[in-house]
């Protein structure tokens, strides 16, 4: 879950929220630029945080705050392993193609971890083999398929920025990443809230994007049960950001 700092609490987002805000992002782009599959493209997006429980798991620090998803500790690893090879399994009834992008984002999130475990190194080498399969199988080139990935990678990490508020302050551009076309792309907010992208990727000339979040305004926990039933209670807020073409 993200985890922001607010003045009586913390402001929660579920990583699923996330993944829906970073979905509608997608369905906003220009139609003609689009990577192929792209339906199927928006599914795996708005699905590929859905190995995240936020009421089922251990989600404290040892301080008693709630555990911003940043905040992995060595028991995280070995926990991670058996849920992304959920989760890429449970992918499958959806598709080769959600799979196939499924597959790649968790590739690209633990292959900077590969040797630390054995059991860690079977699940990307299981990885590469589906994705050279499925790509095979759907007779698509892997150029098309990475260009899919990073539009998907692209609408994750600018639904991040909103979620983690990252938005620079007096009106300075922050790079989201390259788009699938290669091209970089970089996000500002105006001093009267409008959001900017450069270049315009959009359909739109002005659109609207929300997402749902918790206002817990209970600083500290002393277990992850109180903690489970505060979110569950906690007051839901409405975030939103209008991006506009210049």
């Amino acid at each position: 879950m993200v985890v922001n700092a607010t003045q009586n609490g913390w402001e929660i987002i579920y990583h699923r929220a996330h993944a829906l805000l970073a979905a509608q992002l997608a369905g906003q782009w220009r139609p003609k630029d689009t990577p192929v599959r792209l339906y199927e493209t928006i599914a795996a997006i708005s699905h590929h945080d859905d190995l995240e429980k936020e009421w089922e798991e251990d989600n404290l620090t040892e301080g008693g705050a709630p555990r911003d998803f940043t905040l992995m500790s060595d028991s995280d690893l070995e926990d991670g392993i058996h849920k992304n090879a959920n989760l890429a399994k449970n992918a499958l009834y959806r598709g080769r193609w959600v799979a196939l992008l499924i597959s790649m984002h968790i590739s690209r999130l633990n292959e900077p971890s590969r040797g630390k475990s054995s059991e860690l190194d079977k699940l990307l080498d299981e990885q590469l083999e589906n994705q050279q399969l499925w790509r095979k199988e759907l007779g698509i080139k892997k150029e098309e398929v990475d260009a899919a990935y990073a539009f998907m990678q692209w609408c994750d990490r600018l639904s991040l920025i909103l979620c983690q508020q990252e938005l620079p302050a007096d009106e300075r551009f922050l790079e989201i990443s390259k788009g699938p076309d290669d091209r970089r792309y970089d996000i500002m907010q105006r001093s009267d809230r409008l959001v900017v992208v450069k270049l315009w990727p959009f359909q739109d000339e002005q659109f609207t994007v929300n997402v749902e979040a918790c206002d817990l305004s209970q600083v500290k926990f002393e277990s992850n049960a109180e903690l489970t039933q505060a979110l569950q209670k906690a007051p839901i807020k409405v975030l939103e950001w209008t991006f506009v073409k210049t």
